[in-house]
């Protein structure tokens, strides 16, 4: 009681009355004596109705604390001039009434702190519906999110013949207009089942795959079940976000298995490196935390809109909060081109390697004015239908009418430039582009058929077995980047063989059937004594035939008739093995260590 009358004999004095009127108010708590009046107008409703009920609490309780909570609950209810004065050193209670009453600050100020109270409830209340429009308008979209359970059996390169042990993972999806449903790619790759589950629901629904964009990181998904669809409204796509526009990312990230909102600006578009599909395509760079389980998961502007799905995140330990999103541009092609052919064809390339020209020399060197602008073709790749127009040292000056600058951009948007090869990525498979070149000093005018990139090795399997053939202990693979990341972990591009990699990085395949096949691994036996450490070196020829690809390789040693199988390897190694020998001792080696074949079911055909 000393204490509680030491701090202020005003405070105390003039808050004795109030106290019976707010027993069940949230402001008794001292944890709430900084809430603001307008942060929860239900809040300071209860308070209101509450203030003509008796208090069942004793006056002699806890004093320290009712000081507290009176104090919070004045500086809830009064106007600010007198919370203001509730702070000040000097007593507040001569400021509510006349001077000289003993407790009429008190009792003059009751009136005027019921009506407040109640102006308090009013107020908000106009803006009620406003609020409660938003959220009517967030809540469609945020029922369209579901979260995505795959099961996924990977192939194993190590053992081609079987598969790894299968595994689960969770991610995010939404639901568009067509029964059908958005997430990553990598979210159902080397899928053998696939479930939805919807926003507020216990029901697992089975879905099927569409198809799957491995170079966008898109893939589409369906329900059978009626069920599924009912009460849902699908996602409606926006526009593309100018920087600085706010985002919203909704998923099921790790953590917990509810719904997940993480908030963020729009901070780069620019062409960016999609991880899965080893491929560049126009991305948003956002500060929005994207984590595990977050992938495929939308995300929305402040209308409402879809403006992108949530698909990587950049770890670095000098970057925090960076997150990519795949933009609107790059989902409506997918569906565009989904819906054009019934399947996923790719997105189109221009098929060149091409060198900047901001060197004035160089422009000078190849014939280029002072006002013309471009890049110099350096390489044209043997498959590419460029192959048949375009010519190494070519200036590309624009594309579809549209110029391109010494250093590989073009107009984006306003303040802004953007790498040419958006231009290219915005067609379809099979579309022909108006391509303008400078070719010794005169200008060349070319329709091009655009199609998609054949690289010589691959960056996906694109879901199949991993091709395999088998003799004499010998085990032949094809080369691919999932083999590469297999044999190596994520680190393949500075662990693998340099030559692997000069290939993965430079070659061009010369053919379209064209393959680099390797010996992934030699299973011992007697008849392959003294080549046990061949691992992962490129066959180039067979009886001195070259190499075209596996199953050409299959073919030539399945009807070889001659004496001895040699093989030609890289690093100047040569493998001779007995035809009939190594033919017969294949069977036991395929029983010895549980093959059922001694090739791939695609080489049989």
């Amino acid at each position: 009681m000393d204490s509680h009358g030491h701090a202020s004999g005003g405070k105390r004095k003039r808050g004795r009355k109030p106290k019976p009127r707010a027993p069940d108010s949230p402001d008794n708590n001292p944890n709430h004596h900084h809430a603001a009046p307008s942060s929860s107008p239900l809040a300071t409703a209860a308070a209101a109705g509450a203030s003509d009920s008796p208090d069942p609490e004793p006056a002699s309780s806890s004093p320290a604390p009712r000081r507290r909570g009176r104090k919070s609950r004045r500086a809830r209810n009064e106007p600010p001039s007198e919370v203001d004065a509730a702070h000040s050193p000097s007593p507040p209670p001569r400021r509510g009434g006349p001077k000289g009453a003993p407790n009429g600050g008190a009792e003059a100020a009751e009136p005027s702190r019921r009506e407040l109270a109640v102006s308090m409830v009013e107020v908000p209340a106009a803006l009620e519906p406003v609020r409660w429009e938003q959220v009517v308008k967030v809540m469609p979209s945020m029922d369209a999110v579901v979260k995505v359970f795959c099961v996924h059996t990977e192939p194993n390169f190590s053992l081609p013949w079987q598969r790894k042990r299968q595994y689960s993972s969770s991610s995010s999806g939404f639901i568009i207009g067509g029964r059908r449903v958005l997430t990553n790619a990598h979210s159902v790759e080397h899928h053998t089942q696939v479930k939805l589950k919807k926003r507020g629901s216990d029901t697992k629904y089975l879905a099927t795959v569409l198809a799957i964009g491995t170079e966008c990181d898109i893939a589409m998904l369906t329900v059978e079940d009626d069920e599924f669809w009912k009460g849902v409204s699908p996602v409606e796509f926006g526009s593309l976000p100018a920087l600085q526009d706010a985002v919203t990312v909704v998923g099921y990230p790790i953590g917990g298995d509810t719904i997940s909102v993480t908030s963020g600006v729009v901070s780069r578009i620019e062409i960016l490196s999609y991880v899965h599909g080893s491929t560049e395509l126009l991305g948003l760079q956002i500060d929005a935390a994207i984590n595990s389980g977050n992938s495929g998961g939308p995300a929305f502007n402040d209308k409402g809109k879809c403006v992108g799905i949530a698909f990587q995140s950049l770890k670095h330990e000098d970057a925090e909060n960076i997150g990519y999103v795949i933009p609107t541009p790059v989902i409506n092609h997918f569906i565009e081109d989904y819906q054009k052919s019934g399947e996923y064809t790719g997105f189109p390339i221009l098929g060149i390697e091409w060198q900047k020209m901001e060197n004035p020399d160089l422009r000078k060197a190849m014939g280029m004015k002072s006002d013309q602008k471009g890049v110099r073709v350096r390489r044209v790749e043997p498959t590419a239908p460029e192959s048949g127009c375009l010519q190494p040292s070519d200036i590309i000056l624009s594309f579809d009418g549209i110029d391109i600058a010494n250093d590989g951009t073009v107009p984006f948007r306003h303040g802004e430039r953007i790498g040419f090869s958006y231009l290219v990525s915005q067609k379809y498979t099979g579309e022909k582009a108006h391509v303008k070149v400078l070719r010794n000093s005169k200008i060349h005018e070319f329709n091009i058929k655009l199609a998609t990139h054949k690289r010589l090795i691959p960056a996906h399997i694109k879901g199949r077995p991993p091709s395999y053939y088998i003799v004499a202990g010998f085990v032949f693979m094809v080369v691919s980047v999932p083999y590469l990341r297999s044999e190596y972990g994520k680190d393949y591009e500075y662990d693998a063989p340099v030559k692997l990699l000069d290939k993965h990085m430079h070659a061009m395949a010369q053919s379209p059937d064209e393959q680099l096949v390797v010996v992934s691994q030699v299973l011992v036996s007697d008849i392959n004594i003294g080549y046990e450490d061949i691992v992962n070196i490129q066959v180039l020829s067979f009886n001195g035939t070259p190499v075209k690809n596996l199953k050409h390789l299959a073919t030539m040693v399945e009807e070889c008739d001659e004496p001895f199988l040699k093989f030609d390897l890289d690093y100047d190694q040569l493998v001779v093995l007995e035809t009939k020998t190594a033919k017969a001792a294949t069977q036991d080696i395929l029983t010895t260590h549980c093959i059922p074949s001694a090739m791939s079911e695609d080489l049989k055909s």
